[in-house]
């Protein structure tokens, strides 16, 4: 098959009229574009860039490309060495997609077979102390950040969906979180009203989303990549566990050590599936190592 950019067009178009997210659309073309430049020059994006979220921009972009299942093989041979086995297959599936849509679906591969993975590398987990530190290093210099990662962290919500925090929402406490065609109502707790307030007043922002740009759109997760990433030395954290996903991923974990309520933090990060959910709750090695040392079963 022929890969073009109108035909990446109407894939996209496809995916907006199934009312996909925009977050989903931006990755699923994404995926398709960096698929697009292999193809062309046999050399994938860096994976830093894919990773983060920010787009490759290539020169190619105009150019057709001819795609055999030989390709698509060597491309996944290559996503396999150079990425986790999960982020293979999340973009795996983007490519399956945009197969089927253009009616191509012998070009489609398997996913990697994946373990259930019993807990998380220790240098990817964002812990507490972590987070309060890029936070207080955040506020001497970049005050709408801090507050962004506590909005985030705070409330367990999706980047994407920080544009559902908009100043009638914080008056009255709560947000109505429209993601993946489900709509979940979020609750913003005293403190982080209080602090959302002040901001609005200081910012004289009167109506519609808190966090936007100059330009009035939503901050998109790439400025909240870079921006966190920019804060990383002074806050003494290492920069592999710092991006906008993690804060979720901590408050995951903070609610879950006190609730122990899986299927209610199901519901309230927004999850169709528990076993999504599990993923996020995931504790580290060193955490199931002091566990299994107050066993005592060797005397």
């Amino acid at each position: 098959m022929n890969i073009t950019k109108e035909l990446i067009n109407e894939f996209e178009k496809e995916l907006v009229k199934k009312e996909k997210s925009p977050a989903t659309v931006e990755k699923y073309v994404r995926d398709v574009e960096a698929f697009s430049d292999y193809a062309v020059y046999d050399i994938p994006p860096k994976p830093c860039l894919a990773e983060s979220g920010i787009a490759d921009e290539s020169e190619n972009r105009h150019v057709t490309v001819t795609v055999t299942k030989q390709t698509v093989i060597a491309y996944k041979a290559y996503l396999t060495e150079h990425y986790a086995a999960r982020s293979v297959n999340s973009m795996l599936a983007s490519l399956n997609a945009f197969f089927t849509f253009t009616g191509n679906t012998e070009l489609k591969v398997k996913s990697l077979k994946l373990q259930h993975e019993i807990f998380c590398p220790e240098e990817k987990e964002l812990t507490k102390a972590e987070y309060l530190r890029l936070v207080n290093t955040a506020e001497k210099s970049n005050k709408r950040l801090s507050l962004i990662i506590q909005t985030i962290c705070g409330t367990g919500i999706r980047v994407s969906e920080l544009q559902y925090i908009t100043v009638e929402a914080v008056k009255h406490g709560e947000a109505d979180v429209n993601c993946k065609g489900k709509t979940r109502t979020v609750f913003i707790v005293k403190e982080l009203k209080r602090k959302l307030l002040k901001y609005i007043n200081e910012r004289k922002i009167k109506t519609g989303s808190v966090f936007v740009t100059k330009n009035g759109r939503p901050v998109s997760r790439s400025n909240i990549w870079r921006e966190m990433k920019a804060i990383c030395k002074a806050a003494n954290v290492n920069p592999s566990k710092v991006f906008p996903h993690n804060l979720r991923h901590l408050f995951a974990r903070v609610f879950y050590a006190i609730e122990k309520d899986i299927a209610k933090l199901a519901d309230i990060l927004g999850h169709s599936s528990i076993n999504t959910t599990r993923i996020y709750i995931v504790s580290t090695g060193d955490e199931h190592r002091r566990r299994m040392e107050k066993m005592k079963l060797v005397i």
